[in-house]
């Protein structure tokens, strides 16, 4: 029985191969990691056991198994099984692939198992290529995304399909596999604990991350050599931090530095910040998030913020990385410590929810120009009161629409200066107040 873009044919056998692809688990045990997912009972593991499928999708970050299950899969079903890469295969190979599939159902009564690799790299009309023949059963599709598939599958086949997700693996996960990995190096060398510890650590969660460390600190040594930390650490001597910066991983860390922000703890939004920043990202885009944060979490409990945000972003611009490193800090740091009011924000929205109710409603001709003698004719700015001619430069007359009830968006916070535009407000709702009883 012949299976088409076989994951497995695609690997050579040789010990050329990566060692992540040596290593692959042959028994549903030596999965680590996601024991959850896979205990007995569960529905996975119903699925591979009585090989009976339905479609599925494996959610999860690189490096925690999604390949691995896939594989494990192939290996053991009796069904048909061709794998795909959204990176590498083009559409008119994915509909030849469902019409063999479509008609070996139609003449054998037999179904395809189609595993999408990376499926999230398939646009949206390129997904609905596979609509029709999940439906029609010519094809169950296991699919694998680092990516949130909520975003980034079409909903159409979302609800066709069960969403698996895979956790990132802990420590001792790491380390269980890399012990195991051990008797794939074709040298006998031993490791100690603390280097394998470490290169779990510096894994960031992502199993073939460690092997391929793990590969990488055995060719440093010879047959026979025991390998300590310090040998493990020149041996890897490169960056390893966890971070795509297109991916949600991005989305995750720069909300964690708002959050850190917004809940006053200064501490961790310098490591947070630190964590994007020694991860290659865009010191801009951190700063034009800061800029925001400066209006949407600070806001007039602290009007500086919003000058030193800007001024973060000329500093950034002018120094450049790494120099604009502390700049950045000093901004986190003054934006986490000042006092925090969302009023700014809730003001706007309030007002945006009115403003698209009401948008047919026109400006009062009170208010409006009146440049032309046709205008002023027809009472624009007719009884329109110039503010700095009264006593207190200020006279009531109203602003809103004529079709509107005059409303309150914006109600200052208790906090930082909010408090002093409470009392200016006030003020003026007095001289509102006085003004209204003395009007006939």
């Amino acid at each position: 029985m012949s299976k088409q873009f076989s994951l497995v044919d695609s690997i050579p056998a040789s010990t050329k191969a990566p060692l992540a692809e040596r290593a692959r688990p042959q028994k549903l045990e030596e999965i680590h990691g996601q024991n959850k997912l896979l205990e007995k009972g569960s529905i996975l593991r119903s699925m591979i056991e009585q090989d009976d499928y339905s479609s599925f999708i494996l959610w999860g970050p690189p490096g925690t198994g999604k390949t691995t299950i896939a594989r494990f899969i192939e290996t053991h079903t009796k069904h048909i099984f061709a794998s795909l890469s959204a990176v590498l295969t083009k559409i008119a190979e994915v509909k030849a692939l469902m019409e063999q599939a479509r008609f070996r159902l139609q003449a054998e009564g037999q179904k395809t198992l189609v595993f999408v690799d990376e499926i999230h790299r398939f646009n949206k009309s390129q997904q609905d290529a596979f609509l029709p023949y999940v439906e029609s059963g010519a094809i169950v599709l296991l699919g694998a995304t680092t990516e949130n598939p909520s975003f980034e599958v079409i909903s159409a086949l979302l609800s066709r399909c069960h969403v698996f997700t895979l956790q990132p693996l802990s420590i001792e996960d790491i380390k269980s596999i890399m012990t195991r990995a051990l008797k794939e190096i074709p040298r006998e060398i031993h490791i100690s604990d603390q280097a394998l510890t470490m290169l779990a650590e510096k894994s960031g969660g992502d199993g073939r991350k460690a092997l391929n460390h793990l590969e990488t600190v055995a060719r440093s040594g010879a047959t026979g050599d025991s390998i300590d930390i310090e040998k493990a650490i020149q041996a890897i001597s490169q960056r390893s931090l966890f971070y795509d910066k297109r991916g949600e991983e991005h989305f995750n860390l720069i909300s964690a530095l708002q959050k850190s922000i917004r809940g006053s703890d200064p501490q961790a939004a310098i490591y947070w910040l630190a964590r994007m920043l020694e991860s290659g990202e865009d010191p801009m885009y951190i700063t034009r998030r800061l800029v925001r944060i400066a209006t949407e979490d600070v806001g007039l409990a602290d009007p500086q913020a919003l000058v030193q945000a800007v001024a973060c972003k000329d500093a950034v611009h002018f120094l450049g990385m790494p120099e604009a490193n502390t700049v950045m800090t000093q901004l986190v740091i003054y934006l986490a410590t000042a006092p925090k009011s969302n009023r700014v924000e809730i003001a706007y929205l309030q007002a945006r929810e009115d403003a698209l109710k009401t948008g047919q409603h026109k400006v009062p001709l009170d208010i409006c120009n009146a440049p032309t003698r046709l205008m002023a004719e027809l009472g624009y700015k007719k009884n329109y009161r110039y503010s700095h001619d009264y006593e207190n430069s200020y006279s009531y007359q109203r602003y809103f629409p004529e079709e509107m009830e005059e409303q309150e968006y914006y109600k200052p916070s208790s906090f930082g200066f909010e408090k002093d535009i409470q009392k200016r407000l006030d003020w003026w709702q007095a001289l509102k107040a006085e003004q209204l009883k003395k009007k006939p």
